[in-house]
């Protein structure tokens, strides 16, 4: 359940585009529905349209919502908030879908107009249904296919420590409802707290163990505990699912929010504790159930009719940003650079491992001075790395390749190659060893050109920056920027550039160490 859980955090749609100079734009085959409707997800999956899962300013669904599933009557059942706080005011409301299959195919979202995020569903032995938001525990009656609102929303329980309590979870056993609430915020303080009551909407009593989830060794591997929902195997065994961050170097999170599993164990007084309360478990025995291998697709040669579902926005691309030709992936220019929100046309995985090596092999651009494509280390608007190909007009116009890194305010160029524009195509190829990155260029993918070295690109990870909301962890992949320098720029004839910039990318490989 949890690896299908995983997957759906994964995928997201890519809309067809058109190039600059190309034959003709092909069209990528989206179903004959409507386009606010969920599709199939199988574990084939063709194609699905799905809302981009983001945590910038221009956040639609935080992907951490986006992890409660429920069985009911026959029904798998998903929650999760649909999202905007953009400018201006704050846009939130809770979605619901079913299916009779936990792959699906799924059903059109029902909106529960209450605001609020980290929605769940608790179905009590009545057969009554219920949804609970944060801050703290609020709680409110659903009808019975949960597409509903049917009661006004109460504050069951505001925590235990009484700081950011979010993320609650229900569970009756014995006579008691067990209520689980993520506390502290999602930082080093972050927590996992319960309390009881004899009644739903009873007095609930805190636990005399809590926080029953904290890591307090600040040297552990594994840190960040909290968001947690117990769950029961089919054997009887109890565990925690909880997301946390894996630390790398000086206590940075460069994979983001992962999800880990701990064993929970009930007390002579009736109460639930974790890895009986020595916190997260660097190395745990696995549930004794079948295995379930997730098979990631590392190589993307673009020929498809679709992107893999490994591919992801950051923000939703231009109608004609993206398209899918001649096997290969054309990324339009986006007018912003990558340090604007309206930067959109960018194609990213999520960086998975510590130590990988990422290679693609792109077409020799046609770009005018100021204008410039490539790889991204990216994290967001404020953090990124850009490893390309660069148009120069100084002391003459010129194509190098080069690296910048962009931390907040601060840029830092490394390296500068020279490329002979002549080539039909040119290889980039980034090292990842932990926080170094070591930066390569190449004519015919055989014989690599060290390019520049990245020593600690701390700034890619989740406490690299004190700005915005920063969990999601990095990504690598392809952009491209066109800015208005094209129809600025004047040759010796007198003759203007184009604005309009379409990349060719002929695959891209992501490969972790062995």
């Amino acid at each position: 359940m949890l690896k299908i859980i995983l997957q759906l955090l994964l995928i997201i749609l890519i809309f067809s585009c058109q190039k600059q100079q190309v034959p003709s734009v092909v069209t990528i085959k989206v179903p004959e529905i409507a386009n606010d409707v969920w599709m199939t997800m199988s574990e084939i999956v063709d194609t699905a349209i799905y809302i981009p899962l983001e945590t910038t300013d221009e956040c639609l669904i935080d992907a951490s919502m986006f992890r409660r599933m429920e069985y009911y009557k026959g029904k798998f059942y998903i929650t999760a908030t649909y999202r905007l706080n953009d400018d201006g005011t704050v846009y939130r409301k809770q979605i619901v879908v079913s299916s009779e299959r936990p792959e699906g195919p799924y059903s059109k979202p029902a909106v529960i107009d209450e605001d609020g995020i980290d929605p769940s569903i608790f179905n009590d032995d009545d057969g009554r249904r219920y949804m609970l938001l944060n801050r703290g525990a609020r709680i409110f009656e659903l009808n019975e296919d949960a597409t509903a609102q049917i009661s006004k929303a109460t504050l069951l329980y505001y925590g235990d420590q009484k700081r950011a309590p979010e993320g609650p979870h229900l569970l009756k056993k014995d006579g008691y409802y067990y209520l689980f609430e993520a506390e502290g915020g999602t930082g080093p303080g972050h927590r996992i707290t319960v309390s009881r009551s004899r009644e739903l909407m009873g007095r609930y009593e805190p636990c005399p163990y809590n926080p029953i989830m904290r890591q307090t060794d600040e040297k552990a591997i594994i840190q960040r505990c909290g968001h947690g929902k117990p769950v029961q195997t089919q054997n009887g065994e109890w565990y925690m699912v909880y997301l946390c961050g894996r630390k790398i170097g000086d206590g940075y999170s460069i994979l983001g929010r992962e999800t880990a599993l701990d064993k929970i164990t009930w007390t002579a007084d009736g109460w639930p504790v974790v890895n009986n309360l020595d916190g997260p478990s660097a190395m745990q025995i696995k549930p004794d159930l079948p295995e379930t291998v997730w098979e990631s697709s590392y190589f993307d040669d673009f020929d498809g009719e679709y992107l893999s579902t490994d591919w992801m926005f950051p923000r939703v691309p231009e109608p004609d940003g993206v398209l899918l030709q001649d096997s290969h992936v054309k990324i339009k220019g986006s007018c912003a650079d990558l340090d604007s929100m309206g930067a959109r046309n960018i194609l990213l995985r999520r960086q998975q491992h510590f130590k990988f090596t990422a290679v693609c092999k792109m077409k020799m651009p046609q770009l005018y001075p100021g204008q410039d494509a490539g790889m991204t280390c990216y994290y967001d608007e404020n953090t990124f790395v850009k490893f390309g190909v660069f148009a120069t007009q100084e002391p003459q116009p010129r194509l190098i390749v080069k690296a910048v890194e962009v931390i907040g305010e601060q840029v830092k160029e490394s390296g500068s190659i020279e490329l002979d524009f002549r080539r039909q195509d040119v290889y980039l190829k980034i090292e990842t060893n932990d926080l170094k990155r070591t930066c390569y260029m190449s004519y015919d993918g055989k014989e690599y050109i060290k390019v520049a070295v990245l020593e600690n690109v701390y700034y890619l990870c989740d406490e690299g920056l004190k700005k915005g909301k920063r969990f999601t962890g990095a990504m690598i992949g392809m952009y491209a920027y066109a800015g208005d320098f094209g129809s600025r720029y004047v040759d010796e004839y007198g003759r203007h550039g184009d604005d309009t910039l379409y990349v060719d990318f002929d695959w891209f490989d992501y490969q972790p160490e062995k």
